[in-house]
């Protein structure tokens, strides 16, 4: 008899998995002896047995790991049999280096989701109901190893039951750290304002209308039935939400059906173990009203239940709720219960609580199947985060912070870059605190001290003052449009120079003006502007962000002089005269304003001539709106012009605002307006990206940038590409906004530092 040994490393999501017991299960399966543990380096374990079951053993380790674990690295070494007598789960090891990835948060699995429903288990209602494959973890942790005396859970100390379970490796729950039943688990509990336990169930409050805050598994969100439309301009209000869409939490897949469309694929997305917030197609389904829930666009964001707590809010007539995330305007998200009856007192109703501690504030993740079958994100958070992403350099570790609007950081570890979930604008204060909480617990988690700071170009950034706050680090300022550029070469592990196109609101040029809408030629290290929009003044800065009918003007006198100035006096509703005469003396041939080529702000222009959007009262409006009007069966476009000035390839719009007009005057419908002009757009950059390949060589084009939120914009950009031979790449695994920025920052300090060593 041939007796065999081997001492295996595994790297990666491997804690918090189910890893542990599975690797048991596989052992008592091959008659194989030894012992497993966690360590700071993830899962190690030493295996004996005959050759042929240790070789299937180690077959199935590598090919069959549990669903929620991601092997990122394996190590295996032949040893001397020890000559053990069993095979065993030994205490974790906390002694070494940490280099274990942490979990995210999982949905509730299907067998967790049975005894909740069973009234003849134990468990039957319990809300923090989980095991080894479901349930939370990056929102709970403290600290590594993954145990729970590490966890939010490590004040509840398991019953007789439930340590029985943990303990027992036929069980699903065997090491399942936040284990719990109604006897020793957390416990929720339903008051109004005052702290008066409700009379009735939450369920029945929701269908009388209430509006309850719940607090979830990385905050509290509002919820209330989506089918009222009454309660949800009564939410919308107290929320002061004017206009931005609310996502909704949908019993069953049945039930999203009824209202949206959905593919196989997008079914899947739905009930996906990361169970995130799906953008879908409205149909048109009466009873939700899209004035109350999604004003001006013509898709919904829904999203399934993800804890057995968000089950028990439902039942056979209550199939439907707006759950959007808890806090006033820009404000952070809630996790404290205090907090939330103080905060949210003039707009909850009532207040679902529970006592367990949120240690890790984590939004909803948000995306959306495209029409080329690709992943795009809105929203990188619970579910994604903190999963890495690998980069294709391995340096000392960076701390990149990203920017100040739908920041994100990333801090990278041995050639990956683990990014935070969304902290929002970081102009508001207390966004601004838990980003530098957030950072500590991630350097605390994957033990590292960043010895480079990477940050944003513009120095009025929220991100780019702290680090010049810091000492005796690195510091590295990268251009906004470069670390786009590099973000989507990260994730699709691209080496050597592209073509980069990006397009967002803006970003601050290395030439002082504002960009946005840009044509670069770069790698890691370095990036030349080839090309861009030409520039228009940019009056008042962020003020005319918000309120597009300025920017409307600048467009129409830019292009049409005193004819484009009498067309906005009837034109642009929003725009008073006193208004407009300020304007004209800014942006006269004189101008002092600051000047911009951005692609965003050009929307916005758009939206408000075409009367569909004057003032954005959430970021983007207008852009979302004039997508969602846009009748994609329309094959037109406008004109445009493309040439070359002393120093860039200029990307003129002009040529379409007088055809534009003319076509109002002839009473085309908005709707093929609307498309006509994102058509212009794509022959634009199509043409232009084509005379650079000219004269470059280069033929990869990476797309990246917030504009690219656009799927009429991104689908036809990339076929018109792609018929012209093109290699493309644009973002799967991270929005192509400014939450994605951290990721290219993170890449390119990684690069220069390497270089420079």
């Amino acid at each position: 008899m041939s007796i065999k040994a081997y001492r295996i490393k595994i790297n990666g999501i491997v804690q918090g998995v189910g890893f542990r017991p599975h690797v048991y299960r596989l052992a008592m399966e091959f008659g194989l002896k030894g012992w497993v543990l966690n360590s700071p380096a993830g899962v190690s374990l030493e295996v004996e047995g005959e050759e042929t079951p240790l070789g299937d053993f180690l077959d199935r380790l590598q090919k069959e790991p549990p669903p929620m674990a991601l092997i990122r690295s394996y190590d295996i070494q032949e040893i001397s049999p020890a000559g053990f007598r069993d095979f065993t789960i030994k205490p974790s090891d906390d002694a070494g280096e940490i280099k274990v990835m942490i979990s995210p948060d999982i949905a509730v699995c299907g067998e967790c989701r049975r005894e909740v429903s069973d009234p003849k288990d134990r468990r039957f209602g319990y809300p923090f109901t989980n095991c080894t494959n479901c349930g939370p973890r990056f929102t709970i942790i403290k600290d590594l190893p993954y145990d729970r005396a590490m966890t939010a859970m490590a004040s509840f100390s398991m019953c007789r039951e439930c340590q029985a379970e943990f303990n027992d490796p036929s069980q699903r729950r065997f090491h399942a750290q936040p284990n719990a039943c109604p006897v020793c688990g957390p416990h929720i509990r339903l008051v109004d304002g005052q702290g008066q336990v409700a009379r009735e169930g939450a369920c029945e409050l929701l269908k009388a209308g209430k509006i309850i805050a719940v607090k979830g598994l990385g905050g509290f969100h509002l919820a209330v039935n989506a089918l009222d439309a009454e309660a949800v301009r009564r939410l919308r209000r107290g929320k002061r939400r004017d206009a931005k869409p609310f996502a909704v939490m949908a019993s069953d897949v049945d039930t999203a059906r009824k209202y949206c469309f959905a593919d196989a694929e997008e079914e899947n997305l739905l009930k996906s173990p990361q169970a995130p917030i799906v953008v879908l197609e409205r149909n048109d389904g009466p009873s939700l009203s899209m004035e109350a829930v999604h004003p001006g666009i013509n898709t919904l964001g829904v999203m399934l239940p993800y804890t057995p707590l968000h089950y028990l809010l439902f039942d056979q007539e209550l199939k439907m709720l707006v759950m959007t995330s808890a806090n006033i305007s820009d404000e952070p998200l809630i996790i404290d219960n205090d907090e939330a009856v103080k905060q949210l007192g003039e707009v909850a109703d009532y207040f679902l609580l529970h006592d367990r501690d949120i240690y890790n504030p984590c939004d909803d993740s948000v995306l959306q199947l495209t029409k080329l079958k690709t992943v795009h994100f809105f929203r990188r958070a619970r579910g994604f985060v903190p999963g890495s992403i690998r980069l294709g350099t391995e340096a000392e570790p960076v701390l990149a912070l990203g920017g100040d609007m739908k920041n994100t950081f990333c801090i990278t570890r041995e050639g990956e870059a683990f990014l935070s979930q969304h902290w929002g604008d970081l102009n508001h204060y207390h966004n601004y605190v838990y980003f530098q909480q957030g950072i500590e617990l991630f350097k605390k988690a994957l033990k590292v001290e960043p010895q480079v700071l990477a940050h944003d170009l513009h120095p009025e950034y929220q991100a780019s003052r702290w680090a010049k706050q810091q000492k005796d680090v690195k510091r590295i300022e990268i251009q906004h449009h470069h670390a786009h550029l590099a973000a989507v070469m990260a994730e699709n592990q691209l080496q050597g120079q592209v073509l980069g196109l990006i397009c967002d609101g803006s970003g601050w040029g290395s030439d002082g003006t504002l960009w946005g809408g840009e044509i670069l030629r770069g790698d890691y290290r370095q990036f030349t502007r080839l090309g861009h929009l030409k520039n228009v003044p940019l009056p008042g800065g962020d003020i005319s962000a918000r309120r597009p009918y300025r920017m409307a003007l600048v467009y129409l006198f830019s292009a049409l002089g005193e004819a484009g100035l009498a067309w906005a006096d009837q034109g642009l509703l929003h725009l008073s005269r006193e208004e407009k005469e300020l304007l004209v003396n800014k942006i006269g041939p004189h101008s002092k304003e600051p000047l911009t080529s951005s692609c965003g702000r050009l929307f916005d222009a758009v939206g408000a001539v075409l009367g569909i959007c004057g003032v954005n009262n959430y970021e983007g409006q207008a852009a979302a709106e004039l997508e969602a009007v846009a009748d994609q069966n329309e094959k037109g476009s406008y004109g445009f012009q493309v040439y070359r000035d002393d120093h860039h390839l200029l990307m003129d719009v002009m040529p379409m605002w007088p055809e534009l007009i003319a076509d109002m005057g002839k009473d085309r419908s908005t709707a093929s307006m609307a498309q006509k002009f994102h058509l212009t757009l794509v022959k634009m950059y199509t043409e232009a990206l084509g005379r650079i390949r000219e004269e470059t060589g280069l033929n990869r084009v990476v797309l990246s940038g917030g504009v690219f939120h656009n799927q009429i914009l991104l689908t036809n950009l990339i076929k018109g590409l792609t018929e012209r031979d093109f290699l493309v790449y644009h973002h799967q695994k991270i929005p192509p906004g400014d939450g994605g920025i951290s990721l290219g920052q993170a890449a390119i300090a990684s690069e220069v530092v390497t270089k420079c060593v």
